[in-house]
């Protein structure tokens, strides 16, 4: 068994337009399986809704797509809360990518998948990796 993965909105977006590489890159890395939080979903509603313009039919059918492959989203707890504002303040990174950051060590992720943060680095045990850098 592989070690588990987290998703940031950022690399689930791609799923949910025709973005080429990114797009190709996203459903491998999908198809696999892995983690979200509560707040990535919160956040493709808000950008599907907002930037892409889907209607509420299409939200809830890419919310239904990423849940079959990341069932039993993390849930924003205070103790989330309180360890993302650790992360921010420690590693300088804004409280909603820290949130992102907290849920997965909370949820005892190796990896967050993400284009947004630091590639390579480590908090804990957790590594970030941008899985859109060439190879």
């Amino acid at each position: 068994m592989s070690a588990r993965v987290f998703f940031d909105t950022n690399v689930l977006l791609y799923l949910f337009r025709d973005a080429g590489r990114h797009t190709d890159v996203a459903e491998n890395l999908l198809v696999e399986g892995g983690v979200v939080s509560v707040q990535v979903l919160n956040e493709l509603v808000s950008v599907a809704r907002g930037k892409f313009g889907m209607n509420w039919d299409e939200v809830r059918a890419a919310l239904d797509k990423t849940l079959v492959f990341c069932p039993n989203p993390v849930p924003l707890t205070q103790e989330i809360h309180f360890s993302a504002v650790e992360i921010a303040a420690r590693y300088g990174y804004r409280i909603y990518d820290s949130l992102i950051l907290a849920a997965a060590i909370e949820a005892n992720c190796a990896t967050v998948y993400t284009e947004d943060m630091q590639h390579s680095q480590t908090i804990g045990k957790l590594t970030i990796v941008n899985p859109f850098l060439a190879q």
